[in-house]
């Protein structure tokens, strides 16, 4: 008789080293959660809703640097997850999203919950496919692992019709699949090394995929030996530790005005994996476009995305590791003729960030981040989603370890508590902090039942002042005095979280923070703090006054 197609996608996931899965159930693969059963091995996350699972297994690609896998029904399930798919493209997330799908003999029907998959996620996934056969499902699934994971890693989405999981074929598990990595030319790392040393105020910009913390370590040796000032992409703070005396701090949304002139300064802007988005150049105008006045050398493993936007002097397609391994070869100048430029860079870094800047009310978020700077362990997990508040995140707190700092670069609300939920399952030994706003948290907030469930010991910190505060920013820049849309009436969040089991108080002034965060930490349960500011103070730069 064979195996039935459930068994054929669990016997793939366990060929390919998957240990944990992020779903909602569905009818519609009910084959794959019956074969589940039987493999203690892969443990399965039930979220409360699609889009917190695609979230979640987003966050556990990040994490683990292996595939995250997420399990959704068709229709209505996976019109939900396509938030976290967007996120995970964005980020360059390898992702897997398995979808059930109605019958192929009610293909086209419009049956019920029926979607065209490859219309619906189109080119916003790497690959998008339906399975047609029930003996082909180790190809597709060996397809699957292969690319969402070479190259620029991504999402892929695999459709799974009802009969092809209830049917059966005499068919074995493709081996493992690996990801393909790409090699940079040895001239092009002979000219880098040309560039380098011709250059008088170098900078790098790090980020991107394929990182983990021995490469960080392996580029920190080489940001030293060459005594280059580093500074690193949107939400990608930890591909450098922020306490090191290179480091110029981050290019993003809220960018030091000091590290935006260095950038357009530089003779020699180097992209360490970083693909030099729309946030990480301000918009498009640390570059000219299409080519930039400073010589820029892109290092990005996808070929596609060298002159995406801004035509490199020296585009050299490779993987991080790879190029790093063959830079090590380079001879650095024993005294390099920068080394004075990284000083300067580093001691705006400082000036930037040592202290928390004034703001209205009597809660200073400055302050409470500091805290957290200083108090946390080095390899604590904050997580977060989209929203004026994380920009005192972004600016105060340092990170010093790799993976300590999960954020959308997608920008997308709600990411924070789904991460941390991942964050956890993955590392239950680290501290795990989700900090949200009240709208951010609301997107994602029924996920507080996942943790309950799952018994998972992370701090929330809901920013509360009862608007979408970064809209209402924009607003009043451009609409002054005509406030529409940006109001929230919020729940009681500590009600709310004790209702879901969870430990919980309120802040409503800097110095109450303190001794929450330490009963929190201390107490090793699920906690969530309310932390109430003053809707005035919009960004560590800006009030509405």
């Amino acid at each position: 008789m064979g195996k039935s197609g459930g068994r054929l996608v669990v016997d793939a996931l366990v060929e390919n080293g998957v240990t944990q899965i992020f779903a909602v159930p569905g009818e519609s693969y009910l084959p794959v959660l019956d074969a589940l059963h039987d493999v203690p091995q892969i443990r399965l996350t039930i979220a409360r809703q699609e889009g917190g699972a695609a979230m979640m297994a987003d966050a556990h690609a990040k994490l683990t640097g292996r595939p995250g896998i997420c399990l959704v029904t068709r229709g209505p399930g996976a019109a939900n997850a396509y938030a976290g798919v967007h996120v995970a493209a964005q980020d360059s997330t390898p992702m897997i999203l398995l979808m059930g799908q109605v019958a192929r003999g009610d293909t086209g029907r419009e049956a019920f919950q029926e979607v065209d998959v490859k219309a619906m996620f189109g080119d916003q996934v790497k690959w998008a496919a339906e399975v047609n056969q029930t003996k082909r499902l180790p190809e597709y699934l060996a397809r699957a692992f292969s690319v969402a994971q070479s190259g620029r890693p991504g999402p892929v989405v695999l459709a799974l019709p009802e009969d092809i999981l209830s049917g059966t074929a005499d068919v074995a598990a493709a081996p493992a699949s690996r990801a393909v990595s790409a090699h940079p030319d040895p001239g092009a790392v002979k000219r880098f090394g040309d560039l380098l040393g011709a250059a008088e105020r170098p900078l790098v910009i790090a980020g991107g995929p394929g990182w983990d913390a021995e490469l960080v370590d392996r580029f920190v040796a080489f940001a030293e030996r060459w005594a280059l000032p580093v500074c690193c992409a949107f939400r990608a703070q930890d591909r450098f530790p922020n306490t090191h005396a290179n480091y110029a701090g981050d290019a993003g949304l809220g960018i030091n005005p000091a590290l935006a002139d260095a950038i357009r300064d530089s003779d020699l802007a180097v992209a360490l994996g970083a693909r030099l988005g729309d946030c990480t150049t301000s918009g498009y105008t640390l570059f000219d476009v299409p080519v930039p006045k400073q010589t820029l050398v892109h290092i990005h493993p996808e070929p596609d995305e060298l002159g995406h936007v801004f035509q490199p002097a020296l585009p050299i397609a490779a993987s991080v590791g790879a190029f790093l391994a063959a830079a090590d070869a380079l001879e650095a100048p024993s005294r390099p003729t920068w080394k004075g430029w990284t000083v300067d860079i580093n001691a705006a870094y400082r000036d930037w960030t040592d202290q928390a800047t004034a703001m209205p009310g009597a809660v200073n978020l400055g302050e409470v981040i500091i805290w957290l700077r200083e108090n946390l362990a080095d390899d604590a997990i904050i997580t977060n989603g989209a929203g004026n508040y994380a920009a005192w995140l972004h600016r105060f707190y340092r990170h010093s370890a790799y993976r300590t700092q999960m954020a959308p670069t997608s920008g997308s609300m709600g990411y924070g508590l789904p991460a941390a939920v991942a964050a956890k399952l993955a590392a239950p030994d680290r501290t795990v902090i989700a900090l949200a706003g009240d709208g951010c948290l609301q997107m994602t907030i029924q996920e507080l039942g996942t943790v309950a469930q799952e018994e998972l010991g992370i701090i929330v910190l809901v920013v509360n002042n009862s608007m979408y505060g970064t809209i209402r920013m924009h607003q009043e820049m451009h609409y002054p005095g005509r406030v529409s849309g940006t109001s929230l009436a919020n729940p009681d969040f500590v009600a709310l979280a004790r209702a879901y089991g969870l430990e919980a108080e309120r802040v409503t002034e800097t110095g109450q923070f303190a001794p929450a965060m330490q009963r929190a930490l201390a107490s090793n349960r699920a906690s969530l703090i309310e932390i109430v500011t003053d809707p005035r103070a919009l960004s560590p730069t800006r009030s509405l006054d």
